[in-house]
């Protein structure tokens, strides 16, 4: 396949190699997060079965659009996105549980999932903040997003 030529007119920023490595790395965590919360969204079961299995959704939806989010301004900035099965494969987070999980279990792991990627996107932030302020309101908005829901999933396995 042959590549495509650099624009004749390039964006009035291009992002460092730091800046876009950074990106890459919180693509690759959230686009993976959208992967396994619906493995997880397919396969809980057990009491309070319905209100998890919207509340994964919603994970779904941030990760989602955080995934377009993040490779838009990485090509808004000049950087190549790569979100192929293999890049994706390369993610911080937890291996998903592959068969039916009860619900207590599925948050936990929901959990775990949601913190690896914050903990990714907490450690780029530096070097996001340093080099593009205005990537750096993406990543925090994400961020900020993610542990909400983290908070919301782990109440549910809250006891007194």
């Amino acid at each position: 396949m042959n590549a495509v030529s650099a624009p004749a007119v390039l964006p009035s920023f291009t992002a460092t190699p730091e800046l876009a490595d950074a990106l890459q790395h919180a693509l690759v965590d959230v686009t993976s997060l959208s992967l396994v919360t619906k493995q997880i969204h397919w396969n809980v079961v057990g009491p309070n079965f319905r209100d998890i299995h919207l509340g994964l959704d919603e994970v779904v939806t941030i990760a989602r659009d955080a995934s377009d989010t993040i490779a838009e301004r990485m090509r808004a900035v000049n950087a190549v996105p790569d979100g192929r099965p293999e890049a994706v494969a390369g993610s911080t987070l937890p291996t998903a549980p592959a068969d039916l999980t009860i619900v207590a279990e599925a948050v936990t792991y929901e959990v775990a999932a949601i913190n690896a990627v914050v903990t990714t996107l907490r450690d780029i932030h530096k070097v996001v903040d340093e080099t593009d302020a205005m990537s750096s309101g993406i990543i925090e908005d994400i961020t900020l997003r993610l542990e909400q829901q983290a908070w919301f999933l782990s109440s549910q396995n809250y006891t007194a």
